[in-house]
């Protein structure tokens, strides 16, 4: 099969939409003879030639701005793959809405619906277009890519999409070069928040919790958060810089994917208060380190954990501020946590995930030529 995978979400800053996308193909490209095109679009940046090479694929590159092209896409449906990179069998978009064809199988990836449950906490493209157009390019998609069963679940729910057309493709465990062989978080280790700083992932319940584990406790380990700020980010930011938070947490900004085992080297153990989330990458990352997790019982983050840590309602303040006192204090508890956590992660594979994504392939092209 010829198929093009839009690779732009990996263009720069690689967040979880965008590493995800990244490795799938890594992982698809590994084990089959299919030829995968990456397609980039933006007006200033490049994709490295060594990453098409890296992941035995080739490249389409245009010099199209991503808002440009997104609007004719979501908007107009022109120009067609076919215009942009030649023929293809299949045209796998990173987000929900299709990529217009003549003859390509059209497949859409939807991590979550959080912007169809929740559309007053998006922004830009996303809010303009996502919410009024997924439902009805859902459902003509000839296959939905998604990273995990709660998800699956939703789209059957609300957008009425057949269960059969749905292909659940999570994310595989994160081969670290250090970490993950033993649980042993450090006795002086940080809590760490990893993700990208938006409504979403509830960073005023963690403050909270954390200025009141200050307050009370003999014991508060450095709160150090890490992740791309949003727009909404900037009250967070001001109080992190404010009494009497400012000489307890520290702020690292985006981390790129290099520099991530180190993060997770030094941290206690991970926190995660999210509202809602579609898999939850840095949960899995964090424990194949054997690094303790906390985090809330929504979305999908009760999949990802199982019985491997500790789950929370996101707007318990107090047993936020619990849990992290308790796995600051108790070694035996955050080994325990930190063991579990690397026994669960052994579970998630990315070649488990290529092999779906090669039969969501397949049944797409069969069911573009049945139509």
């Amino acid at each position: 099969m010829r198929i093009l995978v839009d690779y732009r979400p990996a263009l720069r800053a690689r967040t979880g939409v965008g590493e995800y996308i990244h490795t799938l193909v890594g992982a698809y490209t590994a084990r089959t003879d299919d030829t995968v095109t990456l397609f980039t679009s933006s007006w200033k940046d490049r994709l490295a030639p060594s990453i098409a090479h890296d992941l035995r694929a080739k490249c389409v590159d245009r010099r199209i701005p991503v808002s440009v092209l997104n609007y004719l896409w979501h908007r107009v449906e022109w120009p067609n793959v076919e215009m942009l990179a030649g023929d293809m069998d299949v045209v796998h978009a990173a987000h929900p809405l299709l990529i217009p064809s003549r003859r390509a199988a059209q497949v859409v990836t939807i991590h979550d619906l959080y912007f169809l449950l929740h559309p007053e906490r998006t922004r830009a493209e996303i809010r303009r277009d996502y919410a009024e157009l997924t439902p009805h390019h859902a459902r003509r998609a000839d296959a939905v890519i998604t990273s995990s069963a709660h998800t699956r679940r939703l789209l059957t729910a609300h957008l009425g999409i057949d269960a059969e057309r749905v292909y659940v493709c999570p994310p595989g465990a994160p081969g670290w070069k250090t970490l993950g062989r033993a649980a042993n978080p450090p006795d002086d280790g940080y809590i760490l928040f990893l993700g990208t700083l938006d409504p979403r992932k509830n960073l005023d319940v963690l403050l909270d919790a954390y200025a009141a584990l200050l307050r009370g406790s003999r014991r508060a380990p450095r709160l150090v958060i890490a992740g791309g700020a949003s727009p909404e980010a900037q009250p967070w930011l001001q109080r992190i810089a404010r009494e009497p938070l400012k000489d307890h947490i520290t702020y690292r900004g985006y981390i790129d994917h290099d520099e991530r085992e180190a993060l997770f080297a030094g941290a206690r153990a991970l926190v995660l208060p999210s509202f809602d989330e579609g898999f939850g990458l840095p949960v899995l990352e964090a424990m194949s380190a054997g690094v303790p997790v906390i985090t809330s019982n929504r979305g999908s983050l009760p999949e990802v954990v199982g019985d491997a840590g500790v789950l929370l309602d996101p707007g318990d303040v107090s047993a936020w501020a619990a849990a992290i006192e308790k796995v600051a204090s108790d070694s035996s508890w955050a080994t325990e946590l930190g063991t579990a956590a690397l026994e669960r992660a052994r579970t998630f594979t990315w070649e488990r995930s290529a092999i779906e994504l090669h039969r969501a392939y397949l049944d797409a092209v069969r069911r573009r030529r049945e139509r």
